[in-house]
């Protein structure tokens, strides 16, 4: 049984939470505050994390930093009330993997869970190690090292960068990566592509506005090169 924190401060949205992921079969524990929150992470493991922004005594974005800090690479999905754009790009540059604005449906809410959950299982198919320019990537373990130096890629970053490596050479969509990567049982923006894209080429790339790896192709989507 696969099991589930969530860091949620509000009751209502917090007990409709719990009762929904119980009802889908997941092993669901909580925290009221940041402090707390992130104490059970350090203590328990714990194979998904919903992790609200706005918290007492510690907020969400110091929870997930200081949870990626201690090298814990759980995926997290973090809960905003907030629609600016700028709140959605630092969750993701501290390590979140995904993100959902409230109010949500319990619907979406599930389908970014499994769709998380399945993307968090080591990969059963296509191309287990890689190497190119100074990255060495090993699919099959969730490690990549860049001049032999280990960096950090969320699980939703390393499902994007084996699809693109997979098809290596081709332009594909921002609806192809979708479909792939967060799966098409979750409504997500293809602007979403562009986001995880930049994060990653800050991670991989020596000079992320300039890319050598991957390059993106004006209206349509983008291609892996070497």
């Amino acid at each position: 049984m696969e099991k589930i924190l969530i860091i949620e401060d509000e009751e209502s949205i917090l007990m409709a939470l719990e009762d929904n992921l119980k009802l889908e079969g997941y092993d669901v524990a909580s925290a009221r505050d940041g402090e707390l929150g992130l104490s059970k992470v350090m203590e328990n493991q714990y194979d998904l994390i919903i992790l609200d922004i706005m918290l007492p005594k510690m907020n969400g974005f110091d929870v997930c930093r200081r949870i990626r800090q201690e090298g814990i690479s759980t995926p997290i999905l973090m809960l905003t009330a907030k629609s600016q754009e700028i709140d959605k790009v630092l969750g993701l540059e501290l390590g979140a993997d995904d993100y959902v604005t409230k109010p949500f449906s319990p619907r979406e809410l599930i389908a970014r869970v499994k769709a998380l959950l399945r993307r968090a299982k080591p990969q059963e198919q296509g191309i287990e190690f890689y190497h190119f320019g100074d990255i060495e990537v090993d699919f099959k373990k969730y490690e990549i090292k860049k001049k032999g130096k280990q960096i950090y890629l969320t699980a939703l970053e390393f499902a994007l960068l084996h699809f693109l490596i997979k098809h290596k050479g081709e332009v594909v969509s921002r609806d192809a990566i979708l479909d792939e990567v967060w799966g098409n049982d979750v409504f997500v923006q293809p602007r979403t592509v562009d986001k995880h894209i930049a994060e990653l080429r800050k991670k991989i790339e020596d000079d992320p506005p300039n890319p050598k790896f991957v390059v993106g192709v004006r209206s349509i989507g983008y291609k892996f090169v070497e």
